[in-house]
């Protein structure tokens, strides 16, 4: 690999506080690496403002219009966007340069800085290179393609978070007219738990919770998730929870600096204070462990109810509004303290002091993210903060709920645009009404489905709508040579990515506009629509001139492709679609709840916000109300010698991309092949801080999975367990290594062993 991270990494001290002048420093330094001075104060005036563009990094809600900040951005948004905006170009000349061969050998931070993808490209098949193609040349090859295929279920439609609410409506209808619900998505590698267990305990899906409400509760628990890198705006929010009064306790099993300390860069007390303290309670966990810390939690509520009648649970919201309250409580008496030290790490005097906390706190709220989501047993764990929640009345009131935080701008939009191998009926029903056609019945395959779909040559084509697929897939290595199974794979793309050189016997690369892009139709200058992580639907207009002229929009490619492919088969405007952006959202607003009036609400200020119904005290689940669940006791087996590993973001990624070789806030420079451990662990395991090690994937199939060359750092890990970067650790992922339910890769749960490597070991592996 070009760049495997660097031999002799330079590693200091974990940070203790977040953001603030560096924070400000380094946004500006990227940036400027990138573009111009001009394009760069052109983007972040632009950003997240009401008439500019949505950052299309995190689905961090903005505030309301009128209480914005003229830079209303963090240092990874500043980055991101200006990753999108680079002045870098890629033109046939590269493609001419370098083979397909030679880019798979190189890192993926390397095949992002080379710029933006300019105009369409195809391998052929026996080609190692990429060559110019035109648009008409490229759709219509993939159509063919697509019309030989034996059955439509052949044909894999994946769709990235970073795609508009009206690009995904318009793949949906496609994929559906076509004939099959393949539609996997990032969700499926993410928040798909949360959904599943939100749907399960109060009928919908969704959080819950209003910024306004994070703002104003009594209490916030950050479970499994690092705001300080992954959503920093989200600190800005906290520290306006702290300052209304509110506590915040964090759960996690590394100590996040952005968890500690908080300095916003845009008050003087974040440029020359000591900034704002956001945990209260720091609950040091062990990987996995959080099941049962809820469950004990639970069972000290019912302990103080039983020492304190009617004082501490919410009996007439649990009479009135929930079923399963007695069994549920009967099984979590029976919870073994034993099991619960085992599983946490933690003592029952520190959890006791957190049950003292809740006590003390009217109205409370539950975020996390993958930290609880990416397990075995997530959806048990997510039903088990719904069963808190539940207890003492923290549904569906203000100030208080359950927040799944979203980690990439619109995957929550791209779902409820239809994007989902197994939507409802009554949405498939609305659509087929709207287009007079009869949607495909069958359930289509989700992500890990797809990759077995196409190493078992039952898919033959794969197109991908933004995201970086076999990056972001566990089983590195097994989802390679899946991909190379394929007949086609194409990819709508603004950056050349590593799925880019894992081809099929024909490969396109079809490049689009970014969300920062004006886009400009026939109907004139059209805008998309995104939704954030608390269902606020709003506009995103694009503001600098495109990176080519040869780019279509994402509408643009799907539409033609849909006309290439069905023609007349099915009775939609294709050709309208592309032309005026409004005629998909009056569709929309007739197939969708809640897009009602879509065009006329949209363009106010900020957009507005769509229903849940559970803020209204209804629960569509089959009984009409919240259910109370029982959650059998799990947590991860490690045998004696072994690690269990998570895998992370460095503060300078976002998402499968990073930026730099640094994660500046836990003190690595220079090197993303790390592995963090803690010091007692290392001497247990008889090694030494500062070793080169190997990691090795212990699963039941047999198959070794390595990742080789990683550096040894000591650092204040929950005992028992490991910390890595992905996409380098995914493939120690299995395949088969799933949540139950949800069938999400455990990518935080993956046990595994070091072994020392040799002192001069070679390159990685490009794939690990």
């Amino acid at each position: 690999m070009d760049d495997p991270g660097g031999d002799k990494p330079h590693i200091t001290p974990p940070k203790t506080w977040t953001t603030g002048v560096p924070a400000v420093a380094h946004a500006m330094e990227y940036s400027l690496e990138q573009t111009s001075p001009r394009r760069t104060a052109l983007t972040l005036l632009n950003i997240n403002q009401t008439e500019g563009f949505d950052c299309p990094g995190c689905a961090w809600p903005d505030p309301a219009p009128g209480h914005r900040k003229r830079n209303e951005y963090c240092e990874n948004g500043a980055k991101h966007i200006n990753d999108e905006a680079t002045s870098r170009r890629i033109t046939p000349t590269f493609f001419e340069q370098y083979s397909i061969s030679e880019l798979a050998g190189k890192s993926d931070q390397w095949l992002n800085q080379q710029g933006r993808l300019t105009e369409p490209m195809v391998k052929h098949v026996g080609s190692d290179h990429y060559e110019p193609v035109t648009w008409n040349e490229a759709l219509g090859l993939l159509a063919e393609e697509l019309r030989r295929l034996d059955s439509p279920d052949e044909a894999i439609f994946y769709t990235s978070g970073r795609a508009s609410n009206e690009a995904a409506f318009v793949l949906q209808l496609f994929a559906r007219a076509f004939g099959t619900n393949n539609l996997p998505d990032c969700s499926n590698m993410c928040h798909e738990s949360s959904g599943a267990a939100l749907k399960e305990t109060l009928g919908v899906g969704k959080g819950d919770v209003s910024l306004r409400d994070i703002h104003h509760s009594d209490l916030v628990f950050l479970v499994g998730q690092n705001p300080g890198s992954n959503h920093p705006r989200m600190l800005t929010a906290l520290e306006q929870t702290k300052r209304n009064g509110g506590r915040i306790v964090a759960v996690n099993p590394l100590p996040e600096a952005g968890l500690i300390r908080f300095k916003y860069p845009q008050k003087a007390r974040g440029l020359i204070g000591r900034g704002t303290r956001i945990a209260d309670q720091f609950l040091h966990i062990r990987v996995g462990g959080d099941l049962a810390l809820f469950q004990a939690l639970n069972l000290l509520l019912l302990e103080a109810e039983d020492a304190r009648p009617g004082t501490v649970l919410d009996h007439e919201f649990i009479e009135n509004q929930t079923s399963g309250f007695t069994e549920f409580a009967a099984h979590i008496r029976q919870l073994s303290w034993k099991d619960v030290h085992t599983a946490t790490g933690l003592t029952r005097a520190e959890i006791e002091k957190l049950r003292d906390v809740v006590l003390g706190s009217e109205r409370i709220i539950v975020c996390w993210a993958m930290g609880l989501t990416q397990h075995k047993h997530a959806v048990p764990t997510i039903r088990e903060i719904v069963n808190f929640l539940l207890l003492r009345g923290n549904i569906g009131t203000p100030r208080a709920g359950a927040c799944p935080v979203r980690g990439h701008s619109n995957v929550q939009g791209d779902r409820t645009m239809g994007i989902w191998e197994k939507m409802p009926r009554e949405f498939m029903d609305a659509l087929g009404r709207e287009f007079s056609f009869t949607p495909p019945a069958e359930h289509g395959w989700d992500t890990v489905d797809s990759i077995r779909a196409m190493l078992d040559g039952r898919a033959k084509i794969f197109l991908g709508l933004a995201g970086n697929f076999v990056r972001a897939t566990p089983d590195s290595r097994i989802t390679e040579s899946a991909m190379r199974r394929c007949r086609l794979t194409a990819h709508i793309s603004t950056k050349l990515n590593r799925s880019h050189t894992v081809c099929g016997e024909i490969a396109l690369i079809l490049p689009t506009l970014g969300r920062s892009e004006k886009d400009r139709q026939a109907g004139g200058e059209q805008f998309v629509t995104v939704e954030d992580s608390m269902s606020q639907v709003h506009a995103s207009h694009g503001r600098l001139e495109p990176a080519s002229r040869m780019l279509l929009s994402e509408v643009a490619i799907l539409s033609q492709l849909a006309r290439h492919t069905l023609g007349d088969k099915v009775d939609v405007p294709w050709d309208g679609f592309e032309t005026d952006y409004h005629l998909i959202r009056q569709r929309i607003a007739r197939v969708v709840p809640g897009f009602e009036n879509f065009n006329e609400r949209v363009v106010r200020p900020g957009g507005f916000g769509l229903p849940n119904p559970v803020n209204e005290g209804v629960f569509p689940t089959p009984s009409g109300k919240a259910l109370f669940t029982t959650n059998e006791f799990q947590m991860p087996q490690v045998p004696d010698g072994h690690l269990l590993l998570q895998t992370m973001r460095s503060h300078d990624q976002w998402n499968t991309i990073p930026y730099t070789l640094d994660d500046r806030y836990r003190g690595i420079h220079g090197s993303r092949r790390i592995v963090l451990v803690n010091p007692a662990d290392i001497r247990a395991l008889g090694l030494t801080d500062g070793a080169q090690v190997d990691l090795i994937g212990v699963w039941h199939d047999g198959v070794e999975r390595r990742a080789d060359g990683f550096r040894l750092v000591s650092y204040p890990t929950a005992r028992g367990c490991a910390a890595a970067y992905y996409p380098e650790t995914n493939v120690l992922v299995p395949l088969d290594s799933v949540a139950e339910i949800s069938n999400t890769p455990t990518s935080k749960g993956v046990v595994i062993r070091l072994e020392p490597s040799p002192l001069q070991a070679a390159a990685p592996r490009a794939s690990a």
